[in-house]
């Protein structure tokens, strides 16, 4: 029997055609994550920066272990490591989920204007929905268009019941640490369900002449970013030895400070980079 190929042309425009309006109808998008068809997602992360990221992190192989994703947010890496052959994968989030991203932006310009510290953002009514979890479209969105059998669970990491999660070969902590008002006690819960490596990818500090003193700089209010998350930034030698404290055995610091730090002249202002590391449990 003979096929008209070109009448598979209308069909897969039409396909890719739903596919972007309903990408353009989540109105923010943190990964740039492939749906076929030509569409991507218009993640604030750029398939470059996402690609340079996975060079950085230095992936285990992952066929038929199983992983954790802290923090999904969207789902790239989620997906990612399902594609890369993961037997089983779980995506975490919660606090990204929860939030209006309409309503949380439009309420952090309202206290720009007003000159006002933004309160935590899950305390604001009309910003914080817990049912609705209108922050999670984008991940559903990229789930079902996928065909994913990536698992989810909606759950703060901190409060939760760890023992309905269960353990994993692979545990993502993706920019997550610097969020925590008491990372030793998350770090303490994360190797608790790490069977293998925790990766951990992390917003990081250096203090020129102080490189192997374990120091964090501590943010009260908004003052990094704007953002009245972010709590810690570690320097390596800091959290290497919150890892090694926490239970892990050793510690690999995959991306470190950048080779122009080391110019830096003792007793020089902070700066910042992003840091990933490995933490195995033997």
């Amino acid at each position: 029997m003979s096929v008209d190929r070109n009448a598979e042309i209308p069909q897969g425009l039409e396909r890719r055609a739903a596919k972007r309006d309903r990408v353009a109808q989540i109105p923010k998008w943190w990964h740039s994550i492939d749906l076929g068809d030509g569409v991507l997602t218009p993640g604030h992360k750029t398939p470059a920066i996402l690609e340079a990221e996975l060079h950085d992190m230095d992936l285990p192989s992952l066929k038929g272990r199983s992983v954790l994703d802290i923090g999904a947010w969207d789902g790239f890496y989620s997906f990612i490591t399902e594609q890369r052959g993961a037997a089983r994968v779980v995506a975490l989030d919660h606090f990204v989920w929860a939030l209006d991203p309409v309503a949380a932006a439009a309420f952090q310009r309202h206290c720009e204007r007003e000159g006002v510290v933004v309160p935590p953002l899950d305390s604001v009514v009309g910003v914080w929905d817990e049912e609705g979890l209108p922050g999670k479209a984008g991940f559903d969105l990229c789930h079902e268009v996928l065909a994913s059998n990536v698992e989810t669970v909606v759950a703060d990491f901190n409060t939760m019941d760890l023992s309905t999660l269960g353990s994993f070969d692979v545990v993502l902590y993706l920019g997550v640490i610097y969020h925590e008002p008491n990372p030793m006690n998350a770090l303490m819960r994360l190797r608790s369900i790490t069977e293998g490596v925790a990766i951990i990818e992390s917003e990081m500090t250096y203090f020129p002449g102080r490189e192997h003193s374990p120091i964090a700089e501590f943010f009260p209010g908004a003052e990094l970013a704007g953002d009245a998350t972010n709590w810690w930034v570690p320097n390596a030698a800091c959290l290497e030895g919150l890892c090694r404290a926490s239970g892990f055995a050793r510690v690999e610091m995959k991306k470190g400070p950048p080779r122009p730090f080391a110019s830096l002249a003792p007793g020089s202002e902070a700066v910042h980079y992003r840091g990933i590391f490995h933490a195995f449990v033997e």
